[in-house]
């Protein structure tokens, strides 16, 4: 497929006289843009829902989730592998980003870097992908050399790939045993898939990690149990979702946070099932660290 008959560079229109129009027309007019991915997004939802599976499946296996994408596609990547750090507490090489030229590197450099097919293949192999992994191609053209020798690399270690297009009848496609395509048509500026298609990664790569990490126990209803307490704004958020989560006191809250050295999920198990913090401990580490199942008798 040539570069001009992608969808992703698609509604070039120099008479769109966007330079005579009111500021306040072009926001709109961007606005309108924006709301066509969600249904896009919502559209993909059944093949989501199959990569977010098999992927928990990896993480609780002790496998690892590793992202591959170059210029905006990567960064969103990265952005996404990184909070998955500071509110589930996964460890640093668990949800990894491999962004074309580096995360460091400058954005031209990165763009340069994407043409480069044995670079992709390079960096995954450096992390030492096995078959317990997934690795989830990040591409809005579907095309790209950089996450297409990731992603064959990927395949050939028997690793779960997966890819995030916007592109029907991709080289990706063809690649990954999922594909999850989000058609988000031309974009407001032509050619420029930073806006709806980037839109359309953030959404999907929110959706892959988050429902993956409730699948993980990492979440109680819709309280994110695992947060790190990094700093005081976070400390305060730990002591509200143990007190939301149990309706304790705010007295109680800190002695059981104390007594479980911080572990939040411990702290809601020992006030609810009012039980000590090793008990507590234990019994979630037996419900695979889920608080839904380690209170299971006390419901």
């Amino acid at each position: 497929m040539v570069e001009d008959e992608l969808v992703t560079e698609a509604g070039g229109d120099p008479r769109a006289g966007y330079e005579s129009r009111a500021s306040l027309e072009l926001v709109e007019l961007m606005n309108d843009a924006d709301a066509e991915v969600a249904a896009a997004v919502r559209a993909a939802a059944p093949a989501i829902a199959r990569a977010v599976d098999e992927i928990a499946g990896r993480l609780s296996a002790g496998g690892r989730l590793l992202y591959v994408g170059a210029g905006s596609s990567g960064r969103i990547a990265a952005l996404d592998a990184s909070e998955c750090v500071a509110t589930f507490s996964t460890s640093r090489d668990a949800v990894v980003a491999l962004v074309a030229g580096g995360e460091a590197s400058d954005a031209l450099a990165q763009a340069a870097a994407e043409d480069d097919r044995e670079a992709g293949t390079a960096d995954l192999l450096a992390l030492a992908p096995t078959a317990a992994d997934a690795v989830v191609g990040i591409s809005a053209s579907g095309a790209t050399p950089y996450v297409a020798g990731a992603l064959e690399s990927a395949a050939e270690i028997g690793a779960l790939t997966a890819c995030v297009v916007s592109t029907p009848a991709s080289l990706l496609a063809s690649i990954a045993e999922h594909e999850i395509l989000v058609v988000v048509g031309p974009e407001f500026l032509a050619g420029s898939t930073r806006l709806k298609a980037g839109t359309a990664q953030k959404l999907v790569l929110n959706t892959l990690s988050t429902v993956s990490m409730i699948r993980l126990g990492k979440t109680y209803g819709n309280l994110m149990v695992d947060v790190a307490a990094a700093n005081e704004k976070l400390e305060g958020r730990v002591r509200r979702i143990v007190a939301t989560a149990t309706g304790a006191s705010a007295a109680d809250v800190d002695d059981a946070l104390a007594e479980s050295g911080g572990d939040t999920r411990v702290a809601i198990v020992s006030l609810l099932g009012q039980v000590d913090a090793e008990t507590a401990r234990q019994r979630l580490d037996a419900a695979g660290r889920s608080i839904a199942a380690a209170l299971e008798d006390d419901v």
